[in-house]
């Protein structure tokens, strides 16, 4: 390590106990190693120098943002050494004119929408972590979020990298423009690669025209999840594009209720919130609102201003850390076709029933991503063998209907026991054949994803 100290200096390299288990973290249960340190850095050369001294001593590195990730993926190994690129805070460049934006890794998600909105513009993605989780986080697992119903995922607002290869290399992938099909699409590979083929430094994204208006509100009260399922397949029929559809079930309504007293009627069993950021978006939420009753819900209230709006949003994003106060969390995000969401949604219901687990289960329902959270006691170092059993059953069943294992939160490490069954061999053979071009030593968050 001295070597890589006198290179950086001692202010970029940590080797303090206590901080570095700071650092060695997510927001998962998986207990971390014990790395050898931490480097801040500052700069791509920083991350130049790091990937340098990391190939030529063999030293696993780790890189990681916010530490806002579920999956596992940026918990540090024995013997490794994790890269922080939190101080990495640039916004490079704004581009109006072209509605893109430069972008280091460190940058929080919502800064970068705030920064766009001065000029009329938006960053698109937004997961509901966007005040704390950083652009980089938001790539390596190709996060997606509340509008990605309409907006589509992180990968779709990406044009090109600047990336540290394994061995100090710098890659620069993609464009600046809109359009192009110069070769294989690189971005698209090291977007959702979780820091297995390199790490980094700097992306161009994506920006788009901001809404005129406060996008139109809603949200409407259900009886059942069926129904409540039933109605975001009308809806999404019915070619409304909403710009938001989340779903919350009854045992997510009571957490955030034990918390917060958002007022919740013994009857319901699911919520829908949606919203239309479309010109006509109050008559987009009419017909959404209409669609619901026809559907069985028992009760629709439609905003009346934007702070009614975002106190509605604010109900979903409230979700996960009214769970986190019930207990430890196993979080998942399995996706499936929209027209079987309700059939996935009774699947998770009955799971949790035929196992004695406890489970609270959000989606962006619009796109068929649920979030089953299977809870469990705080202090307890790995998930009760029930736990694992519901969501074995649950992973089977999403499989069958068509789904994915992850529809945004990434393999990490928590699901990788999953992976053979949706990858299969050959997939998994191209897909080790790929991290060797560009990692050959192995070295890049080794364990993690594939």
């Amino acid at each position: 390590m001295d070597a890589l100290v006198n290179a950086l200096s001692e202010a970029r390299v940590v080797t303090d106990p206590d901080v570095i288990d700071s650092y060695a973290r997510d927001r998962t249960f998986v207990e971390p190693g014990k790395p050898l340190g931490v480097v801040l850095a500052a700069s791509r050369e920083d991350v130049v120098t790091t990937m340098k001294w990391a190939t030529e001593h063999r030293v696993p590195v780790v890189p990681r943002g916010a530490g806002t990730g579920l999956a596992g993926a940026s918990v540090a190994g024995d013997g490794s050494l994790i890269l922080s690129l939190a101080k990495m805070t640039a916004i490079r460049e704004l581009a109006p004119a072209d509605e893109i934006a430069v972008v280091e890794p460190g940058v929080i998600t919502a800064d970068l929408d705030r920064a766009a909105r001065e000029h009329g513009l938006m960053y698109a993605p937004d997961p509901s972590s966007y005040e704390i989780s950083t652009i980089g986080g938001n790539l390596a697992t190709n996060a997606g979020g509340l509008r990605c119903v309409k907006y589509g995922v992180t990968r779709d607002s990406a044009l090109g990298l600047e990336v540290v290869l394994a061995d100090g290399r710098v890659l620069n992938t993609g464009r600046r423009t809109m359009k192009g099909v110069t070769g294989y699409d690189l971005t698209g590979l090291f977007v959702g690669s979780e820091g297995t083929l390199g790490v980094i430094t700097a992306a161009t994204v994506r920006l788009r025209r901001a809404p005129a208006a406060p996008p139109a509100t809603f949200a409407a009260e259900f009886g059942s999840l069926r129904d409540a399922g039933a109605a975001v397949s009308a809806i999404m029929a019915a070619g409304c594009q909403p710009s938001l559809m989340e779903l919350l079930d009854r045992a997510t309504l009571q957490a955030i209720d034990d918390w917060r007293n958002i007022g919740l009627e013994a009857s319901t069993q699911a919520m829908l919130i949606g919203q239309s950021d479309a010109a006509d978006g109050q008559d987009v939420v009419a017909r959404m609102e209409r669609l619901c009753m026809d559907n069985g819900a028992s009760f629709v209230a439609v905003a009346s201003s934007p702070q009614e709006a975002e106190e509605l949003v604010g109900v979903r994003r409230m979700a996960y850390q009214a769970k986190e106060r019930l207990g430890a969390c196993l979080v998942e995000d399995v996706c499936v076709p929209r027209s079987v969401l309700a059939e996935m949604i009774t699947a998770i219901e009955a799971a949790g029933t035929r196992h004695g687990v406890r489970i609270c289960t959000a989606a962006h329902a619009g796109d068929g991503n649920l979030h089953p959270v299977f809870i469990f006691d705080h202090g307890t170092v790995e998930p009760p063998a029930e736990v694992w059993a519901a969501a074995d059953e649950i992973f089977t069943r999403a499989l069958e209907l068509g789904g994915t294992l992850t529809g945004e939160h990434g393999v990490g490490v928590l699901k990788r026991r999953w992976l053979a069954l949706e990858s299969g061999p050959v997939v998994t053979e191209v897909q080790q054949g790929i991290k060797a071009v560009f990692d050959p030593l192995g070295i890049l968050n080794p364990g993690k994803a594939i």
